[in-house]
């Protein structure tokens, strides 16, 4: 991940997580700006001949995008920290408690969610994520079943560790691994430029991919598993949804795609290039699928220019 993006995006993420009272695993953090940078200068994976043995304390507010093993002391009471995973558009996430030192009975917690949430939003959303909220939640302190304890899967490429540790000495460690995924569904990109085919083979799901940048979006090629329907437009603000199976571009300030912004529908199967600029903080690729065919969208993105800015227009309020 470039450093300069890394360090857009997680200050992007502070900001969203950080204003809410009752987002408690953050609130009490005290960090610098300098601090949250420090944190992007070491983690790059091409730096690391050997991923797989990565190893390193967790700070308070961390954001990694590699695998390896993880620990994490407590100096002193410790009320809200949290990390941040990400990996590559075809990865996900697994984790195992290697060693695990709290006091449950006295309010410790370790938890994994199953995404990223801040500010009261989620990705995916709730409309989107293929297990029901409190599934995506797996408290180690609650977690009866041994292999709720010894190992957590994630569904796309990121995933959150929250944990609260009241006694200086405790701790955890834990280890990460990243793993191919086939059909990458629901993912938010590392890097602020790219290309990606996203696929959904006779699935009813809906399948997101998010920018957190401005970006010059140009869709190549969508192709449908009906027939081209002649009738149906090939862009359109609305209108698409009683086709079943459409694309959705979506732009706003937060992650959770229901309560961002529709900017188009995509509604029939067409090749060559459709380009459309979204000066959002967020910017949303959705893939919406009825099941009944393999649908398919490949698209390439790059940050908007700075005078780029100030000549789109906005759709980005949330709602």
């Amino acid at each position: 991940m470039e450093r300069a993006f890394r360090e857009r995006l997680f200050f992007v993420l502070l900001c969203l997580s950080v204003p809410r009272r009752d987002c408690r695993y953050i609130e009490d953090n005290e960090v610098t700006q300098d601090e949250l940078f420090s944190f992007l200068n070491s983690d790059l994976k091409r730096e690391l001949p050997d991923a797989s043995s990565y190893r390193r304390p967790l700070r308070c507010l961390d954001m990694l995008a590699l695998e390896g093993q993880f620990t994490f002391t407590a100096a002193r009471p410790q009320r809200g920290c949290a990390a941040f995973f990400i990996a590559e558009p075809n990865k996900v996430f697994s984790l195992s408690y290697d060693h695990v030192n709290i006091d449950c009975r006295g309010g410790d917690f370790i938890k994994v969610f199953d995404g990223w949430v801040m500010k009261g939003q989620r990705f995916p959303s709730l409309q989107d994520h293929p297990l029901p909220l409190h599934e995506r939640y797996v408290d180690y302190c609650d977690s009866d079943e041994p292999s709720r304890r010894t190992g957590v899967r994630s569904s796309q490429n990121v995933f959150m560790l929250f944990f609260h540790i009241r006694n200086a000495g405790d701790g955890f460690a834990v280890t990460v691994r990243q793993h191919l995924n086939p059909f990458p569904c629901n993912i938010i990109s590392q890097t602020p430029e790219g290309r990606f085919t996203m696929v959904v083979p006779q699935q009813h799901r809906n399948c997101s991919f998010s920018i957190i940048y401005p970006v010059q979006l140009q869709i190549s090629d969508f192709s449908l598993g009906h027939r081209s329907d002649t009738a149906l437009p090939k862009m359109s603000v609305t209108g698409c949804s009683e086709a079943g199976d459409f694309v959705e571009l979506l732009g706003g300030s937060g992650l959770d795609t229901s309560q961002m912004s529709p900017i188009a529908e995509l509604c029939s199967s067409f090749t060559g290039p459709t380009q459309m600029k979204i000066g959002c903080d967020n910017t949303v690729v959705r893939l919406v699928s009825s099941g009944r065919f393999v649908n398919s969208l490949t698209f390439s993105y790059n940050v908007l220019a700075q005078n780029d800015l100030y000549s789109v227009d906005q759709f980005c309020f949330t709602k």
